[in-house]
């Protein structure tokens, strides 16, 4: 008896939920986004072909376009207006990401009373707190507005239902991974929510010319949860990033179709609130009357902005046989990499038997090459217990050979320093245009950058103390 054969109709296909690829078997892990257990079995849809429709708008030449009609809005949050490219346009969607308990809620909560005016409604939907909770937080940061209003939903049917009703300018939606569609199966969170309440809640942003802002939770790594076509549905992908522990609070943009991608917003978050530092720099240098030894100062770029941040290094006497190395704010490897170079390229032995500690002011983190130089002298300082000249940053990489090699953005980093009143500066050859009143030293290697330290107090390496006998 012949089997019967099964039919391309008969055949189960399996589809990714993460990035939608398809295969004609199960796998474990998908081999386009290398996600694991996404793969699931779906009934292989009927072959059809799509009959030509109605046009809603005719195709026009580009150059007749009206562009007026996606003039961006400001937020009335002026940090927030710079990394979203000067506020948002009519109809775009953002989404912002961060871990728990950095200050998303509060962020929002401050701009949906700020962007709220008489023409231009705002509604703030929370799915993770009470109406009660979210009026406690406004109270206390002082976000009450006549046009402001709230709704605490779950159900993406009901939210739907209260644009209807309010018509509002701006929609903030608490979080968009609290928020299920009755008609997908699955709980909230889950690929298939997400991606459904996300597709609906553009689909009318787009349609009403409503701004939107979607809060979205992160993983444990740091990355946002649910697919990641979420990211790619979006016109704007913003980060807020900062320490529990600190005050500092920074909105990065990852992806944006309305302006730039390197721009980034710094807030403080207080008791009162959250507010924009048009001016962080303060945050991260202690203001002393004499230089103390082992602190270094250097020019950051996060973005396009110039933030000038103070290095802290510490060396004492070891207990144990193996000394400690210990960082907070900077990258251990790339302290270890400079500890290294002070003792071969700069002669300075001290290091290799002592404790050190090293870290930076105001819970900032430097992780760009450019803070190399900044960090060897200040640890060549801790060693020599002697203190560098007064207001002076030191900019530039320092390679494994000693080195010191040139980094961008040379000119703004002297500008924002020039501003905050240093008057010299350490920095690689070539540095460019140097603002009027200000001293710089152009170093080539490590050993031209140590000179600036007084020659009686520092710890010379053996090798030296034989060469002066």
């Amino acid at each position: 008896m012949a089997a019967r054969t099964k039919t391309t109709k008969d055949r189960p296909s399996y589809r990714c939920t993460e990035c939608g690829w398809q295969t004609a078997k199960w796998l474990g892990r998908c081999p386009e986004c290398q996600a694991w257990g996404t793969i699931e079995e779906y009934g292989t849809p009927a072959v059809r072909t799509t009959a030509p429709g109605r046009v809603t708008t005719s195709a026009v030449p580009i150059g007749q376009v009206d562009g007026r009609q996606a003039t961006a809005r400001s937020t009335g949050v002026p940090e927030l207006d710079r990394v979203l490219g000067g506020g948002l346009v009519p109809g775009a969607v953002v989404l912002l990401a961060g871990e728990p308990g950095v200050g998303k809620s509060t962020l929002l909560l401050d701009v949906a009373a700020k962007a709220a005016s008489d023409e231009h409604r705002t509604l703030y939907v929370t799915g993770e707190e009470s109406a009660s909770q979210v009026r406690m937080r406004a109270d206390r940061i002082g976000a009450i507005h006549g046009h402001l209003y709230l709704a605490a939903e779950t159900d993406l049917a009901a939210v739907l239902v209260h644009l209807d009703a309010v018509k509002p300018s701006l929609l903030i939606m608490d979080s968009v991974q609290t928020v299920a569609s009755p008609e997908i199966d699955g709980a909230p969170g889950g690929m298939a929510q997400v991606r459904e309440v996300a597709g609906a809640l553009i689909r009318a942003s787009k349609e009403r010319g409503m701004a939107t802002l979607l809060v979205g939770h992160v993983t444990k790594d740091g990355a946002i949860a649910g697919p990641r076509l979420l990211e790619h549905l979006v016109d704007v992908v913003l980060h807020f990033e900062g320490d529990r522990h600190a005050r500092l609070r920074l909105v990065r943009g990852v992806k944006n179709r309305y302006g730039a991608t390197d721009e980034v917003g710094c807030f403080e978050l207080h008791d009162e609130g959250i507010t924009g530092l048009a001016d962080p720099s303060g945050l991260f240098l202690t203001r002393r009357a004499e230089p103390v030894p082992g602190t270094c100062l250097t020019v950051t770029l996060e973005g396009r902005r110039p933030l000038v941040a103070e290095v802290q290094a510490l060396t004492v006497d070891s207990q144990i046989p193996s000394p400690r190395r210990t960082t907070s704010g900077l990258e251990t490897s790339r302290v270890s990499m400079m500890l290294a170079v002070l003792e071969q390229r700069g002669r300075i032995s001290a290091l290799g038997k002592r404790d050190i500690y090293s870290a930076t002011v105001g819970g900032v983190k430097l992780s760009e090459p450019a803070a190399d130089l900044a960090v060897a002298l200040a640890l060549a300082s801790a060693a020599s217990d002697t203190p560098l000249p007064k207001n002076l940053v030191a900019i530039g990489e320092v390679g494994l050979a000693g080195e010191v090699r040139r980094v961008t953005g040379v000119q703004r980093r002297l500008a924002e320093a020039h501003r905050l009143g240093f008057t010299h500066a350490l920095v690689p050859a070539d540095p460019g245009k140097v603002p009027p009143g200000m001293t710089v030293r152009e170093v080539a290697d490590i050993g031209d950058a140590l000179r600036v330290l007084p020659r009686s107090r520092r710890r010379e390496a053996p090798r030296d103390e034989e060469d002066r006998r």
